[in-house]
């Protein structure tokens, strides 16, 4: 099978299920492949320098016009939030964001993080009392992120539940087999969250808090070229969006592979293998993000490769996160494993601006989950999310007692 017929393939509902076969064809072909007027990245060191060369650029809204005219009538088309920015406007507003992801600040999260995870999972040993089948991804997957991200923001907790809807109409977005439906509903979805923050950022600056819809507030109100409206706007959309998928992939990867061999979860509960190394080895072992692109701002090179300038090349960070030439066994789940470094947060100025909270949460919850719920099993068949970029679940019923 050819490298396009590959690709092809993972596009099908049993490729999406489970790539990791075809990354291992893809591996067998090269580190870096052309396919189709694309290039495909699926080794390691490849696709880390890329992330870190500033030749290439994320699709931002010059992209956009030229490769989709009519993008503008798209709300959900953000062309202001840091995921769709280059430099220097890049820069510009991450520096701003990032004051509130400082290690220091993160660090100072951990108590009221365990304290969420202790009284959500105080909340699913009610649910699953006598057996009754819990739904890990709503009881605890999605509110553990997000409950951490709106309190870190100021989002009142009577406004949180119903963001979810709209944040997976907007994530559905992200994958290469959007329908037109689905496009409809996250520029309905991003209508109403900007309306949402739009009334929040103006009940912020009549009364300011300690929180960061408060802070970014502030630094637009100054109007000196920082932040303006659309990029406030955008970037708490943004920030809040990311929160529910990604963390929530992690959470609920990193339980299915417990499942699946209860030994690596006694493991951590015990204090056999560090939980620190067991968060780690899931962000390899099946990433929540798989998938993420540059092109090519002039003509380089990738791997001895020519990329004209405006070229896609297709980064394949779940294929990277096995690649043989960078980790022993890279199938193999393995939380002592001496290899270091994962792609799955990316790399270079794009790096993930959530990555140590994300870690942080996956840390404090999985002992907590796995020393609370030592019979915690799969209650039916999960459901995969139908996505190429990002992988995690629909449903994961489970049983705790």
């Amino acid at each position: 099978m050819d490298a396009q017929k590959i690709f092809e393939a993972l596009l099908t509902p049993e490729g999406l299920a489970d790539p990791y076969p075809l990354y291992g064809a893809l591996h067998e072909i090269g580190d870096t492949i052309a396919a189709n007027g694309v290039v495909l990245v699926p080794g390691f060191e490849v696709a880390s320098a890329v992330l870190r060369n500033p030749l290439f650029r994320v699709a931002d809204a010059a992209t956009f016009d030229e490769i989709w005219p009519g993008w503008r009538d798209h709300p959900a088309m953000s062309a202001d939030s840091i995921l769709s920015l280059n430099q220097p406007e890049h820069g510009r507003i991450r520096s701003l964001i990032s004051r509130a992801f400082t290690q220091r600040r993160v660090a100072a999260l951990e108590p009221a993080i365990a304290d969420m995870t202790t009284r959500l999972l105080d909340d699913i040993a009610d649910r699953g009392a006598g057996g009754a089948t819990v739904e890990f991804m709503h009881d605890f997957a999605f509110l553990l992120p997000v409950t951490v991200i709106c309190e870190l923001m100021g989002i009142p907790a009577a406004d949180r539940e119903g963001f979810r809807p709209l944040a997976r109409a907007l994530v559905a977005t992200l994958e290469p087999m959007s329908t037109g439906e689905q496009w409809r509903a996250a520029d309905v979805a991003t209508v109403q969250l900007s309306e949402y923050f739009t009334a929040l950022v103006a009940d912020r600056r009549a009364g300011p808090r300690d929180d960061l819809v408060s802070a970014l507030t502030q630094i637009n109100d100054a109007q000196d070229g920082r932040l303006s409206d659309n990029e406030l706007l955008d970037n708490l959309t943004l920030l809040l969006v990311a929160r529910f998928e990604t963390t929530a992939n992690l959470l609920a990867n990193g339980l299915r592979i417990v499942m699946s061999e209860p030994a690596f979860g006694d493991a951590v509960t015990a204090g056999e293998s560090g939980v620190a190394a067991f968060v780690d080895e899931v962000l390899r072992y099946d990433s929540p993000v798989q998938v993420t692109s540059r092109r090519a701002g002039e003509t380089s090179e990738v791997d001895g490769l020519r990329v004209a300038p405006g070229q896609e090349v297709i980064l394949m960070l779940g294929a990277a996160n096995r690649d043989p030439h960078r980790f022993t066994e890279p199938d193999t789940f393995n939380p002592s494993r001496p290899d270091a470094g994962v792609l799955s947060f990316g790399a270079g100025a794009h790096f993930c601006i959530g990555s140590a909270l994300a870690r942080l949460e996956a840390s404090v919850a999985f002992p907590q989950i796995l020393g609370r719920f030592p019979k915690l099993a799969a209650a039916d068949e999960p459901v995969r999310k139908n996505g190429l970029v990002l992988r995690g679940y629909e449903s994961l019923p489970v049983v705790v007692a």
